[in-house]
Formats: structure tokens, C-alpha cells, sequence
């Protein structure tokens, strides 16, 4: 895209409730975007996140108190703004401002009040979370204002970008008193759309018949719902992650987005050559160990290694599918493999099994192998079994993991961050020792999971209903794993075929030569290099451009302004 110098920012501001709060997914897609942002804006991007740390330090947040001092003290003395400057500690350290916001509970009435009669926004029924969002959008209104002012900024173009229903109450606030300033409001996933897929009700089949609004009252989404599709629609630029998100957005919050903008990702932490070896090599290690360990048996070291992860969102992420197709290929008379199926998906849980950690340190135990009645399918200690749904559909399918069968199943329901008391080692350390990777998903914006994989070299097969998957069919996904990827067509009625289609491509894959799955894995990490964000920040920069070329336009219609 051709961009006008005209509406180009010389300043940005980008808040989040994941800024320098590692969450989720969000705080992936901000803080690897951050280095590319800061090489096209150099410390005029400013990110403003939640000063949510009290009783220890901030482990990704540097603070510097001689970051814009004179204006954090003018700003505390005036307006009773607290706020912390310093770095974001990632690649390319961005400033970032924290910001308390408990303050604010006192005028919280008020601040409701005076969203409803400027925008509409109900928070009538806001419960849970809602709150604590509102109260620190509001500060970040505030914050961005303080800095407008203070620093004079009026003559320059600003943009300011939130992220989420949670930062909409900011976007509507900057909307209402600071109207030279163009605004971004991002959904990463919509509210109601989340909703209505994790109720098990037919999202895609039935995308036209619903009315946004009346399934938020229907679910209890009222106000979440409200706030989103204010800012969305209040905004100069809207944005989403996905071709697919976008359709949701349009039917559900009735404003089609002016920019899709994919999530990128930073490949230069991820070890090459000899040491991608030497990583790859000590995962498979610790993997295999651990699974001799819980099911009491020695495993083949050849064994077929794949997995699946994410957050545990049962039907959403895939789960379901993803046990019930390995539950169909270890019933298949073709597989000659063994195979370890490992899903990493936190649960709620008491801590490591002592037993397996006993194990793991050379012990001995009575009767060899961990024991128990989840046993011998769970490397933590589960907090309710009896209600786990992945655990009860794995019991419920028949494994038993005993020796004679080639597919094994192993729940990882732990925070893999590298202190899990297991493995004790980060995800991606463990990532990259796998074989295959699937993510079966049905509720998935972007999917950084498949995208993560690929870019380990990771052969990896995802579904059509995923951002990352529906992005990877427009680069010409074939038919089969050839190109390192597979993304299989799902909808709301073909539970059975995608699980049925997981399993022959397992199958097939299994009986592939070491120099076959050698170029798979180049093919992979050839695509994944389509998805840094050396590419996709130019859908931000359209983004900005779009924001500032619509505000001017906004601006320079005298009626419109008045009526502001």
C-alpha cells in the first residue's frame, strides 16, 4: 500500500491490560511487535500498561525515573496520575508507562454514567473483570491526555491504539476529549463470538442469524459486549487479526473492519544449525524420559513424539478432537509407530506428582510407576480429576497406556514456564522436540500455537476455522503435509470427518522416511518466515494511516465536530 507522508504519526500511543502482564496471547502479539515499531518509530511509540506489581518487582518492566520525570511529577502533583516510566525488557525496549488505577473505583458510578449518555455503553450488568478493565482504560485516557497537553502536542499526528473490550472505555475517552487524536480499537476475539462457541452453539453455521446484542443479553454479555461495540464503532480505524474474525465482527459488533492485521512473530531467539540440533536433542530427552517414567515401560526411542497446547478451552481450542482422533489411530491396524501424544494445557491443579518427581530423581517406588487413579495419564496433581473434561474423555475413550498400545496420551496440565517441577523447561524448549503438532480448533482468531510450531520447523496441522490457518490457505496450502502444514477444513457439523482426517494424516506421517520429514520441517520453516512481522507491520502502518486520513476527515466536517 502506498502511504501518504501526510498521514503518517509522529507519535503513537498503544495500551493493553497485557502490556509488561504477560497474560496470553496478546502480550505475544505486542511485545514481539514492539522491536519492529521501534525500528520505524524510534521511542515515540509509547506502550501504556496496568502498574499491577506490588510485592516484587515487574519482571518484564525496567523502570526509569529519568524517562519524562518532570511530566510523571506534574502528572502526580495535578492529577493524581501515577505512573511509572521506564522499558518493556523485550527486543527493541520500548518506553512504557504503568499505571495505577484503584483511584478510580471511588468515581466509578460517574464514569459509567457519563459513558452511557456520551456513547450508550451499558454496564448495568457488568460483573467480574469488567470493572477492573473499565477503571484502567479510564486511566489510560487520562494518562494519553496528560501527555497530550502537557507536552504540547496539538500541531503533530497522534494516534492512539487500544487493544480489546477491556481498553474500550480509553478509546471512547480520548474519542470525547482529545478529537485531534485518531483512534485504533483492535478485538483480538469478540466477546460475544468467544461466548457463543464456548456455549456450544453453532457460531459459523448460523453467523447470519444472530443479532450481536440480544446473545449478549441471551449469555450474560451485556455489558462486555456493549463496550466493544462502542469502541468499535466509535472509532477512526477498526482492526482484527483475521479474515475470519472479521466476518464475526462485521455480523456481531455491525462495523466491518478497515484493516485486517495478522500477528506476527520474531523467529531470532529460535536456535539454528548445529544448536537447533543440540535444543531439539535434549527436548526429545526430557520427553521421553518423562513418559517412560509415568507409564512404567521403556518407549522406543524412534517413537512418533506430537502434541498439542494452548489455553484450556475444551471445544474452543480443539481439545476434544484432538483426543478423540488420537483415540481413532490407535485403532488403526496400519500404525507400526509408537506413539506419545502430550497435551500441554494448564488445568487447575495442586502442584507436580511427587511420585513421578521421586521417579525422575532414580527413586524407586512400589510397583515401579507412578500410582493413583489418574495415573498413568497426568504429570500434575489435578485439583478436581473427577470434573477434568480432558481427563474424563481420555478414560472415557479406553486408553490405558499400557505397553502393548502404540498411542499413549500424556495431560501436561501445568504452566510450562520452566519451574513446573516436571519437565522444568519452557514451553518453546519443549516445543521444538516434537515431531508433529496439531491444534484442531474451532474458536481461534489467529492461533499462535500452529504458528509457533511451523516456526520451530515443527510440521504442524491446524483447522480452517484458525486465523493463522485461513492465512496459510491463501499462501497456497496443499492438499497434505507436503508443504508442512495442513489445514483441514472444519465446520459446525464435521466433528467426526476432521477427527477421522487427524488421524490418517498422523498415520501418514508415521511411515515417513527421515528425509522426508526433514523437508517437511524445511517447508514449515519457510512458511513461518511469511509471518514475521518484517511483513505484517504494514498492515499497522495502513492502519495508522487510515486512522489519521479518517480523523482529518472527521475533523473537517464542522457539524460532525460540533456535535462532539
Amino acid at each position: 500500500m502506498q502511504i501518504d507522508t501526510r498521514h503518517t504519526p509522529d507519535y503513537i500511543f498503544e495500551t493493553s491490560w497485557e502490556v509488561c502482564n504477560k497474560v496470553g496471547g496478546i502480550y505475544t502479539v505486542l511485545s514481539t511487535r514492539a522491536n519492529s515499531l521501534q525500528k520505524l518509530y524510534k521511542d515515540r511509540i509509547f506502550f501504556i500498561g496496568p502498574d499491577l506489581w506490588q510485592e516484587r518487582e515487574n519482571p518484564w518492566f525496567r523502570e526509569d525515573r529519568t524517562l519524562y520525570a518532570e511530566w510523571c511529577d506534574f502528572a502526580k502533583s495535578n492529577q493524581n496520575l501515577e505512573i511509572r516510566a521506564g522499558r518493556w525488557d523485550v527486543p527493541g525496549e520500548p518506553i512504557v508507562f504503568l499505571v495505577k488505577f484503584d483511584a478510580f473505583f471511588a468515581k466509578q458510578n460517574d464514569i459509567y454514567t457519563s459513558m452511557w449518555i456520551d456513547f450508550g455503553v451499558d454496564s448495568l450488568h457488568a460483573y467480574g473483570d469488567y470493572h477492573e478493565s473499565v477503571m484502567f482504560a479510564y486511566a489510560t485516557g487520562l494518562v494519553i491526555e496528560s501527555f497530550y497537553r502537557y507536552h504540547k502536542l496539538e500541531a503533530d499526528n497522534v494516534v492512539a491504539h487500544f487493544n480489546e473490550w477491556m481498553l474500550g472505555a480509553g478509546a471512547l475517552y480520548i474519542r470525547k476529549h482529545l478529537p485531534k487524536i485518531a483512534t485504533l480499537f483492535t478485538t483480538h476475539a469478540t466477546s460475544i463470538g468467544r461466548s457463543i462457541a464456548s456455549n456450544n452453539l453453532p457460531l459459523y453455521d448460523r453467523l447470519k442469524e444472530y443479532n450481536g446484542d440480544q446473545m449478549a443479553r441471551q449469555l450474560n454479555m451485556s455489558s462486555k459486549h456493549s463496550i466493544e461495540k462502542k469502541a468499535a464503532q466509535n472509532v477512526d480505524c477498526f482492526t482484527t487479526v483475521s479474515d475470519i474474525t472479521a466476518r464475526e465482527c462485521a455480523q456481531l459488533l455491525q462495523r466491518q473492519p478497515d484493516v485486517v492485521t495478522p500477528n506476527g512473530f520474531e523467529k531470532d531467539f529460535i536456535p539454528k544449525g548445529e544448536a537447533y540440533g543440540e535444543a531439539r536433542e535434549r527436548a526429545r530427552g526430557v520427553l521421553l524420559q518423562v513418559a517412560e517414567k509415568m507409564l512404567g515401560h521403556a518407549v522406543d526411542p524412534d517413537a512418533l513424539l506430537i502434541g498439542t497446547s494452548g489455553r484450556y478451552e475444551y471445544r474452543n481450542k480443539g481439545l476434544d478432537l484432538f483426543v478423540e482422533s488420537m483415540n481413532r489411530l490407535r485403532k488403526m491396524p496400519g500404525l507400526t509407530k509408537d506413539v506419545i501424544a502430550f497435551i500441554m494445557v494448564p488445568g487447575w491443579i495442586r502442584g507436580p506428582r511427587t511420585d513421578l518427581q521421586a521417579l525422575l530423581r532414580g527413586e524407586s517406588l512400589p510397583g515401579g510407576n507412578v500410582n493413583g487413579k489418574e495415573c498413568p495419564f497426568v504429570t500434575h496433581e489435578l485439583m478436581e480429576p473427577e470434573h477434568d473434561s480432558i481427563l474424563n474423555q481420555v478414560q472415557h475413550s479406553g486408553f490405558c497406556n499400557s505397553e502393548h498400545e502404540r498411542v499413549k496420551i500424556i495431560f501436561v496440565p501445568s504452566y510450562l514456564n520452566g519451574d513446573d517441577g516436571i519437565f522444568n523447561l519452557p514451553y518453546y524448549d519443549l516445543l521444538i522436540g516434537l515431531d508433529l503438532s496439531i491444534f484442531p480448533s474451532y474458536y481461534e482468531p489467529w492461533g499462535y500455537t500452529p504458528h509457533e510450531s511451523v516456526a520451530f520447523s515443527i510440521p504442524t496441522i491446524t483447522t480452517s476455522l484458525a486465523g493463522f490457518g485461513v492465512w496459510a490457505q491463501k499462501q497456497g496450502d496443499q492438499k497434505g503435509m507436503d508443504d508442512g502444514i495442513e489445514v483441514i477444513h472444519r465446520d459446525d457439523s464435521n466433528h467426526a470427518e476432521v477427527a477421522d482426517e487427524i488421524a490418517l494424516l498422523v498415520l501418514d506421517f508415521s511411515q515417513k522416511s527421515a528425509e522426508q520429514v526433514k523437508l517437511l520441517k524445511e517447508r514449515a520453516a519457510a512458511l513461518s518466515d511469511k509471518a514475521d512481522w518484517g511483513h505484517f507491520v504494514a498492515h499497522y502502518q495502513e492502519a495508522y494511516c487510515k486512522a489519521l486520513h479518517n480523523s482529518f476527515v472527521r475533523l473537517s466536517n464542522p457539524c460532525k465536530l460540533k456535535a462532539e
